[in-house]
């Protein structure tokens, strides 16, 4: 194909229903809440995983979410991570509380289930309106600010995963990975400066504030009262304050937004040098051009590798607005 596939990102995954969780983890997490569970919602159908999530009533009234995984999937590391993170981000960063979670071990294999206060809520950039994203803005602002200096300890840096996307792009320039069909006309001529753009990195990302590093519309919530929640929070590392903001900017161009009028606006971006917002666009890019026509990993559905095409196509379109390649 070619051009940027629609991707509703509503409905992106397969998951399972809670009736096919093993009993023993399903009568585990119930004891860890400390009251039956009346009853289970259907399974959302965002993110890309297999693993299982969706609204739990339970008997005592309360209403949780929860999601839970063996692990033969990736998504039982992500949510073993994210029940860590959680508790130790501060209260200004508002995030659904860890309100309980299980551990069983079932025929050889490790089971983990997590459940959070429910949020009723809906996604924002569906698409992007001017008065979304203020309010997601000002929310990547006060995060920002209550995450810089990193307040948890033993973070990665987000720069010590960008080797192989550095290596990618060099690859394609050289020639021995193939460059995907479908994309701008113009990317073959604009390969290098999309790899001196990325090579930019070890002194462009670098930072100390704890950044989410998956801040999309998906990971966030805007609830009945306007205020905006963040969810997903099994990816954060050390980079710069600016890192999550900007990463939502190429679709919100797309959707109308002045951002380039939005970042010399903002105290999160006035002063960064334009070099270092389009090292982050380019390494997103090249990013999301890796293995994008291969089936994708296990666990995972194939909207995966049509998320990475939209993201890929749009982030290439906000670089060539921002360098005029176009």
């Amino acid at each position: 194909m070619t051009g940027a596939p629609d991707v509703d990102y509503t409905a992106t995954s397969a998951r399972p229903p809670w009736s096919a969780l093993p009993e023993s983890l399903r009568r585990a997490l119930a004891v860890a809440l400390g009251t039956e569970i009346a009853e289970a919602g259907p399974s959302v159908r965002s993110g890309f995983t297999g693993g299982f999530a969706a609204p739990l009533l339970l008997a005592d009234g309360r209403r949780v979410f929860a999601k839970a995984s063996g692990d033969s999937n990736h998504a039982y590391t992500a949510y073993r991570r994210e029940a860590e993170i959680v508790p130790q981000l501060p209260s200004a960063v508002r995030v659904p509380k860890i309100v309980a979670t299980a551990h069983v071990t079932e025929d050889g294999t490790n089971w983990f289930a997590v459940a959070s206060e429910r949020i009723e809520a809906r996604m924002p950039g569906q698409p992007w309106t001017a008065e979304d994203f203020r309010t997601v803005t000002e929310t990547c602002e006060v995060m920002a600010a209550a995450l810089t200096p990193s307040p948890l300890v033993d973070l990665e840096l987000f720069t010590d995963d960008l080797g192989l996307t550095a290596r990618l792009a060099a690859a394609i320039l050289a020639g021995t990975e193939p460059m995907p069909a479908g994309f701008q006309p113009w990317l073959g001529d604009k390969l290098q400066e999309l790899q001196n753009l990325v090579d930019l990195y070890p002194t462009a990302l670098a930072g100390t504030s704890a950044v989410h590093g998956d801040i999309r519309p998906d990971n966030l919530l805007i609830d009945r009262d306007g205020q905006c929640w963040t969810v997903d929070w099994n990816w954060l590392s050390l980079g710069p304050p600016w890192f999550d903001w900007v990463g939502l900017l190429p679709l919100a161009h797309r959707d109308g937004i002045d951002t380039l009028a939005e970042i010399k606006a903002s105290p999160l971006t006035a002063d960064v040098p334009a070099e270092h917002l389009d090292c982050l666009a380019a390494g997103i890019a090249i990013y999301m051009l890796d293995r994008i026509d291969a089936p994708p990993p296990p666990g995972c559905t194939p909207e995966l590798r049509r998320h990475q095409r939209l993201y890929a196509w749009w982030f290439l379109e906000w670089l060539a607005v921002r360098r005029n390649w176009s």
